[in-house]
Formats: structure tokens, sequence, C-alpha cells
């Protein structure tokens, strides 16, 4: 591209803008072609006061511009330029007026003028600032005399946006929040699950309290050098993210990747990207914060972002990065053979709960009793993964391995409350624990054989002579969700009053086919509702909990 075409922009808009101060005499024509011209760049000139957002193409260039005119004392003004992506090479230029321009052209000299002007163009055009990088950058300058600045900005990596901010008013306030001279950010605690972050106090908080606050930004990729670009990263990352991080606490309507919590006047928003979580908090004035719900031995970036509510404008401070404490070895519980261990794990804190046993023989046999709520186990034998999966009843599970091989048995709650599992590791499988089960543990009631007074409930046996005992409990409507969530399928009949013991026998047909039982408990109550339970014990006495079920007697008969 030659200078010519380069820089007519900048004859054109000096030409025009100085129009105003010399009136030759002009035709209606001419007067046209000059307003027309300036409206055309017009577009291109540089609002000031305002933050302007620049879009630009990857290695085309943009420019803008803005004039200054010339006054008796010196005028001061400063440009911020802010990358919101990648890197930008970005530069201003000055276009001063040559002593007697625009001038006047004689008859039949005008082309010869024009090629004059164009050829000193390049001499009349310096550079006065230029920058490569991804930082916010502020060029502030004086100038005595009228002259056309222009702002080039390149992005050569990919198609991007910045913002700019002219000012040339310095005496009524910023736009941008003040920094500290020292704004860096301060690690001054740091836990297995938690940061403690401190920064010293910007001065416009101590200016304007009501309309500045302090908004916290994390990840596990790297810092970032302004909100706009922490904003462009996320948006990138597929989330839709409220303007400005919802800084001014509107009740936007948050994508369903996005969990906003709400606490002690502070909002906090949690976007679940691929590449881990995003949060960002804002809290108001305060200069110190606890980020918690960290993972163990995981680094994490740091950003606080002063933002000012009434205009959206932020300044950074300097980002850190603190890496959390290594997860304490989990307690291993030593399995010995025949040995029952009962298990009770904690559904929020979602840890593990490990068992360690060390074989005597070849082949090993692992007995899983679920008391409450659902559990996830994983077997591991010297290391390497055999079993894994969800534990549902009564679950066996026989390893065949070699003689001193370590197994871990690694227990995890599935659901947010309590879960309770009994465990048993032995090699002779012939001497079982627990009883020889059916096919289905459930209880199931006769709906025709219910009168105001009975109940008639039937449910599966063995092959193997086993004891059964029915207890009933009354119960009212509204507790039978609770009665059935919360029982636990481990307990025996010793933890049940004596007046719910209805009756105990022995049962069993070779044939599974007719291995059904049922019985009629009478002397109810019209209208009850009652819970009946099955205990199941075998040869070694330890019961097994059929399914409870609810059953209403009739009203009327």
């Amino acid at each position: 591209m030659s200078w010519f075409w380069l820089y007519l922009p900048l004859h054109l808009l000096m030409a025009t803008s100085l129009c105003h101060s010399t009136k030759p005499a002009t035709t209606s024509s001419q007067q046209s072609f000059k307003t027309n011209l300036f409206n055309f760049y017009h577009s291109l000139i540089l609002a000031d006061g305002k933050e302007t957002t620049v879009h630009l193409l990857k290695d085309i260039p943009k420019r803008y511009y803005f004039v200054l005119e010339e006054g008796r004392v010196l005028s001061p003004f400063s440009i911020t330029v802010t990358p919101c992506d990648v890197p930008i090479e970005w530069s201003i230029l000055v276009y001063k007026s040559p002593p007697g321009f625009p001038g006047k052209a004689t008859p039949g000299d005008h082309d010869t003028q024009e090629v004059s002007k164009s050829q000193k163009a390049p001499s009349m055009v310096s550079t006065i600032f230029n920058y490569k990088g991804n930082s916010v950058e502020t060029y502030m300058g004086m100038s005595s005399h009228s002259a056309v600045y222009l702002l080039e900005f390149l992005s050569t990596e990919r198609d991007t946006h910045i913002t700019v901010y002219l000012t040339t008013d310095t005496t009524s306030g910023h736009l941008y929040p003040e920094l500290p001279m020292d704004p860096r950010i301060d690690v001054i605690g740091i836990g297995h699950t938690t940061v403690t972050l401190t920064w010293k106090h910007s001065p416009s908080v101590l200016q304007h309290r009501e309309s500045i606050q302090y908004c916290l930004l994390v990840n596990e990729k790297h810092n970032y050098k302004s909100l706009c670009a922490a904003e462009t990263a996320i948006r990138s990352s597929g989330m839709k993210l409220p303007p400005t991080l919802a800084l001014s606490l509107s009740p936007y309507l948050l994508e369903p990747q996005q969990v906003m919590i709400l606490s002690n006047s502070e909002l906090s928003i949690i976007n679940k990207v691929s590449s881990g979580e995003v949060r960002q908090v804002c809290m108001g004035t305060k200069n110190t914060y606890t980020v918690a719900n960290l993972s163990p031995s995981t680094q994490y970036y740091f950003d606080v972002f002063i933002v000012n509510l009434l205009t959206n404008a932020s300044a950074a401070y300097t980002g850190t990065f603190a890496r959390t404490l290594e997860e304490p070895e989990p307690k291993v519980t030593e399995l010995k053979d025949g040995k029952v261990i009962h298990v009770v794990l904690d559904g929020k804190k979602q840890k593990f709960y490990s068992l360690q046993y060390q074989a005597r023989h070849k082949k090993i046999h692992f007995t899983f009793q679920l008391c409450r709520g659902q559990i996830r186990v994983h077997i591991t034998r010297n290391g390497k993964t055999v079993a894994s999966e969800n534990l549902s009843g009564l679950r066996y599970l026989s390893l065949k391995g070699k003689l001193l091989d370590t197994y871990l048995v690694q227990l995890r709650s599935t659901e947010e409350s309590n879960s309770s599992v009994k465990v048993q590791a032995s090699p002779h499988f012939h001497k079982p624990l627990f009883p020889l089960l059916p096919e289905s543990l459930k209880i199931k009631s006769f709906s025709k054989l219910r009168t105001c007074r009975s109940v008639t409930i039937a449910w599966l046996g063995t092959q193997e002579e086993s004891k059964y005992c029915v207890y009933r409990k009354r119960i009212e409507e509204d507790q039978i969700w609770g009665e059935l969530q919360s029982a636990d399928r481990c307990s025996g009949p010793e933890s049940r009053h004596r007046s719910e013991k209805v009756l105990c026998k022995y049962f069993y047909d070779l044939n599974l086919q007719r291995a059904v039982t049922t019985e009629t408990i009478k002397g109810l109550e019209a209208g009850t509702f009652y819970l009946f339970d099955v205990y199941l014990f075998g040869p070694s006495g330890i019961p097994v909990r059929y399914h409870s079920k609810v059953v209403k007697t009739r009203k009327k008969c």
C-alpha cells in the first residue's frame, strides 16, 4: 500500500476540520462534497470520554482518528487500550499541519499541487508510540498545536476485539478504577481445599464505596490481564456469560452448566467447562477472601478486578497462583479372615473408605451387605483393578489370585445422605456368614385378602431350612416415606420393640418354584397403615431383612 493511500484520510480530515476556521468562497457543490466527506470519516473518529469496542480481523489493520485543536496551553490526553484475547500490535501516529495548509490553488495547477502534497505527506507524519502484547496499556501525551492523531490496530493471530478509551479531560476523574501503588495479590493461607487471599485497597473504594466492588476469578489454566480477556476466555469455552460477570446482581437466567450461589451479599458463579471450573466471586469492598471447595494438590490461578458498577469499567490487580496441599493418605483398615466390619460413609464428603486384606489362600470371597443408601465398591489386587460396581442388597464376589496378594477395597457413597455397608472377607465360602438368599427380598400383600382387621402377606424362601420372623408397626400416612428411606437393612430384630413381633417360623422347599410362604396377620385396626418386616436367619444367626412393606387395612367391611 502506498503512502498516498495510507495517509489520504489524514489530509482529508485535516482539510475538513480546518475548513470551519477558514472560509474561502465555495460553490454549493464544493460545500456538499466537504460535508459528505466529513460524514464518511466521522465514523472513524474516536469518541472522546467514551470506551469504544473495536473488532479486528486477522492481518487486516484498522485505523481510528482524533483531532486536537490548537490552544493557548498544553492539551493533555490519554489513550487506554485493552486487548480482550490474543496479543495485538497498536501504534499512535501524529499528523502535524504544515505552514500555510490548506492554501489556495491557482488555475491550472490543481493536479500538480495534489501530487506535491501527497509526496510531502510522509515527512509530516511521525510515530510517537507503538506496543505489541496483550497487557492493558495507557499512553499519556500533551499537545500544543492542532494535529490529527491516527491509531492503528493489528491482530496477527486471529480475529479478536479490543476496547479503546480516549479522554482529553484529566480533571473530572477516571473512567477506570484506580489500582493501589502495590497491585499484587498476596496468598496468606493454603489448605487442602482452601486458599486465602488478600490485596491492598484501591483508592477508588475510599472515594466511591457505593459504586465500586472487588471481583475474584479462579481457574486452573492461567491468569488474565483484564476482565475483558477473562470474559472472552469463558465464552470461548462454550459458556454464555451474563454481562460483566453479572456484576449488577440482576436475576440473570444462567445456563445449565452454571451454578449461582448467593450468600452474605456475595455473588458466586461457577462455570463448569471442559478444562475445569471457572469461578467468579464478587464480594463488595472486602479485600480478604477465602476460596473454598477446591481440589487437593491442584494449582489454581487467582485474579482480582476492581469494578465500577456505574460504568462497568474495571482494572486488574497482578494475578497470582497457588497449589493446594496434598490430601493426606486415607486411613486403611485391616480386614481379617471371617470378621465383619460395619462401615458408615458420609455422602456429603464423597470420600473413599479403604479396607486392606492380605490373602493367605489363592481364592478369596468378599461379602457385602448394603445396609442403607447407595454405595460403589472398587477392588484392586496388587494395584490392578479386579472389580468395580454399585452394590445392591447382598453381594458375593469370588476372586482368585496368589498367596500373599494384597487386596484394597474402596467404598464410596453415591448419594448425599449417609450410607452404610457390612463387609467380610474369607477364604471359606463353604461356611458363609450370611444365609442363602431367595431370588427376591420383596414382600407381597394381597389386596383381595385385606380386611378391616387383618392383612395377608407372602415372601419367597430358599432350599435351605431357615428361620423367618415377622414384625409389624403402626404408622401414620405422613411417616411412610421417612420410614422406608431410613430403614437399615442390616439391623436385626434386636432393634425392634417386643410388641411389634408377630411370629417366627421355619420354612424351606427343595423346589424353588414352590418356596413361597404366606402369613395372615390378625388383630389390626380398621383404616390404619402398618409397616411389615420379615427377617431371615441363617446358620450363623446373622439376619437379612426383607424390603419393608406398608399396607393399609380396609376402613369399612
